[in-house]
């Protein structure tokens, strides 16, 4: 699972989402933390949203078995 947070989401609170996260790491679930500080709900700043695209493609890559050789 990859949970992805800005620490500036007043809909989300950052406290849920890294709860949710160490919930997934103590019962041995794979699973991924992308913390972006400067960020709300949604990902608006150019070098913040090629990362947020970069690590979520990534992610479905490895999972999906279409991750590159």
């Amino acid at each position: 699972m990859l949970v992805i947070q800005g620490r500036q989401d007043y809909q989300v609170p950052d406290t849920q989402s890294l709860a949710a996260f160490t919930a997934l790491q103590k019962k041995g679930i794979p699973g991924q933390l992308l913390y972006i500080p400067d960020e709300n709900h949604w990902v608006l700043k150019p070098r913040n949203n090629i990362f947020w695209h970069s690590t979520s493609l990534d992610w479905m890559d490895r999972w999906t078995g279409n991750a590159a050789t």
